[in-house]
């Protein structure tokens, strides 16, 4: 079986053309996503309780719209409510 070597910038730039991929991906997928959102959708994308979700609102984390008695979401604000909240890490 024969090992090929790569260098450490033909790993880092596989690296960067990878992410960049993986970037446009996300960002279709973001451009095909709903913008208003339901409570029940909102719960399942959070995997939270509707007690968790209403505190949610009480504490201000998550803004949400009312039109008659149903409540609505902004995605972005889920999506910014998320990235807010994440833990630093090591980013590879």
């Amino acid at each position: 079986m024969a090992v090929d070597l790569i260098t450490r910038e033909d790993f880092e730039a596989f690296k960067k053309e990878m992410m960049d991929i993986i970037t446009v991906h996300l960002n279709s997928r973001i451009t095909h996503q709903k913008l208003w959102l339901r409570s029940s959708e909102v719960k399942e994308i959070l995997k939270v309780s509707s007690g968790t979700l209403q505190n949610l609102r009480i504490k201000g984390k998550l803004r949400y719209s009312k039109i008659g008695g149903t409540l609505y979401y902004d995605y972005r604000d889920i999506d910014r409510m998320l990235e807010e909240s994440k833990n630093p890490g090591m980013i590879l």
